[in-house]
């Protein structure tokens, strides 16, 4: 897209230029992929846009990640550490990276979950996007790219599913509430089933995501099990003696917990707190595991035994990328523990190994002391950064 940028761009009245889009990406030469995390195809979203200052390009950055934050803590409650990539780790060509990092328990793993880039003038030098300033002379754009792909829902499945399937935030949630009859052979069924569409209807009606399961062919444990597969974060029970008493149950998906004899005029009222409640444990649980599994690491000898304990490690560093490169050498597996299934016409690619890399440079840093040196090398250490195994 940039030769049009070139053809569009001509005075700085044409700036900012600002371009999203929706596509997808084919990755044919990609071997072994993990579904949404790694995958051969994948649909995201980029935004490419042009300034004439590069105040302004930094300042669309850092508005970009935030928008990117909002979206993994405020929508799928997965939390997130903002900060710039290394020069190692950073988009190949471009000013610097910055990038939201989220976390994954059971593996131990982080795992880049958006990036907002400053390109600089790199592009638009080699493009030749120039554009005349209010003073009549020529400059080079200065260029941000930015993505968020459907990588998010795989962080988010892996961050808050049980081995019952899916947790799904209630703000995300296609479903967000289900009822559930439980019929009795020898009770008034159609006028219970009656109630539950009554009260589908209401519940509809004040914006909420409802469904009504009155399958009479599965019994009202299958129906518990399927929806709990599916992460519905709410499910409404109703019963003949819950009919009887104009109450309804609630059972909430993440704990568990259920709460008995909800009368019909406050049900409305009781889902919406529930499913806020619901939205903010699960990101105040997520945080907690990840706090807890967030160590400071000093010195070498510890950083290998806080990765084998699934651990992010937050260590001074001396920014230096020759260092960084031995540290991945050193947790680099061997490669003849490597097991790589390759057919005649595949090219050799190696998996998800164990060797570590940095995850990103905090924004938020702790202070470091004045003679703080690097873990890895001895030499004075320059920043906190975050290091991991990671996808």
């Amino acid at each position: 897209m940039y030769p049009a940028y070139a053809k569009w761009i001509r005075s700085h009245r044409d700036l900012p230029l600002k371009l999203n889009q929706w596509t997808n990406v084919v990755r044919w030469e990609f071997k072994h992929p993990t579904p949404f995390l790694r995958s051969r195809e994948f649909l995201w979203q980029e935004g490419h846009t042009a300034f004439a200052t590069l105040q302004e390009a930094k300042d669309e950055v850092m508005t970009i990640l935030d928008l990117y934050r909002q979206v993994y803590e405020d929508l799928l409650a997965v939390p997130v550490i903002k900060g710039r990539k290394s020069e190692k780790e950073k988009f190949p060509g471009g000013l610097f990276t910055t990038t939201v990092e989220a976390f994954i328990p059971e593996s131990g793993r982080g795992i880049q979950a958006a990036t907002s880039h400053c390109l600089g003038q790199n592009f638009s030098k080699m493009f030749d996007i120039q554009f005349e300033n209010d003073q009549s002379k020529k400059e080079y754009a200065w260029q941000n790219s930015w993505g968020l792909t459907t990588r998010s829902i795989g962080v988010m499945v892996l961050v808050h599913g049980d081995n019952k399937g899916l947790v799904l935030p209630p703000r995300i949630a296609p479903l967000q509430a289900v009822i559930v009859p439980i019929f009795y052979k020898d009770k008034d069924n159609e006028a219970l089933k009656k109630k539950g569409f009554e009260l589908l209807s209401t519940l509809k009606a004040k914006g909420f995501r409802v469904s009504f399961d009155d399958r009479e062919n599965y019994n009202p444990g299958f129906k518990y099990n399927h929806w709990e597969l599916k992460g519905v974060p709410v499910r409404m029970e109703l019963g003949p003696k819950d009919f009887e008493n104009s109450t309804i149950c609630i059972a909430r998906r993440d704990t568990g917990a259920k709460e008995f004899g909800i009368t019909y005029d406050k049900l409305a009222d009781k889902l919406g707190e529930v499913l806020d409640d619901i939205q903010k444990n699960l990101l105040e649980k997520a945080r907690k595991t990840r706090d807890e599994r967030l160590t400071r690491v000093l010195k070498w000898d510890d950083f290998v035994p806080a990765l084998d304990n699934k651990k992010l490690v937050l260590s001074p560093w001396c920014e230096e990328t020759p260092c960084e490169d031995e540290v991945k050498v050193k947790t680099s597996p061997k490669k003849e523990e490597i097991k790589v299934e390759k057919k005649d016409d595949e090219e050799e690619f190696e998996p998800i190994t164990g060797a570590a890399k940095t995850l990103c440079i905090p924004f938020e840093q702790p202070e470091l002391e004045k003679d703080a040196v690097c873990f890895h090398c001895g030499k004075a250490a320059k920043v906190w950064c975050l290091w991991g195994r990671s996808y």
